[in-house]
């Protein structure tokens, strides 16, 4: 499995058609909803590849100065449960350091929370508004 920090168009392009596939797709959420405002030129993206196709995404953006969000956390459903949720995962937050960021932050779905409670995170309590789709549960974790 090879991690692409993407930082080209065709790169970011591999992070949005697992988002397509993965989730869009699946649980009809339109293209406007999927893509919203913190995809934009600053977003990071990692991406996974096997022989070069992308299997795998996560995307990163600053929350303020210590604080990083991992979001859109994404692995086709025929390769989930192989480690790549938690692989993906853990090179946003090695991203996050690198750049400065103390603390990484997400809005897990609240069917996903134990996944990120093995990973580290804990809810913070802060209310995220629901967004029609998910209910969803803000974690965060010293990085």
């Amino acid at each position: 499995m090879e991690v692409l920090r993407a930082t080209k168009t065709w790169q970011q392009a591999g992070a949005y058609y697992v988002r397509i596939q993965a989730m869009a797709k699946k649980h009809h959420i339109t293209l406007r909803e999927e893509f919203d405002e913190h995809d934009g030129p600053e977003t990071k993206y990692i991406v996974l590849l096997d022989d070069d196709f992308p299997v795998a995404t996560a995307r990163l953006y600053p929350l303020d100065d210590t604080r990083m969000v991992i979001g859109r956390v994404v692995v086709l459903p025929e390769y989930r449960h192989r480690g790549l949720g938690t692989q993906v995962v853990g090179e946003c937050e090695i991203w996050a350091r690198e750049l400065g960021f103390a603390k990484a932050v997400l809005d897990s779905r609240d069917n996903k929370t134990e996944f990120y409670h093995k990973l580290g995170y804990r809810e913070t309590g802060e209310e995220v508004p629901f967004d029609g789709t998910f209910h969803c549960v803000r974690m965060e974790k010293t990085i």
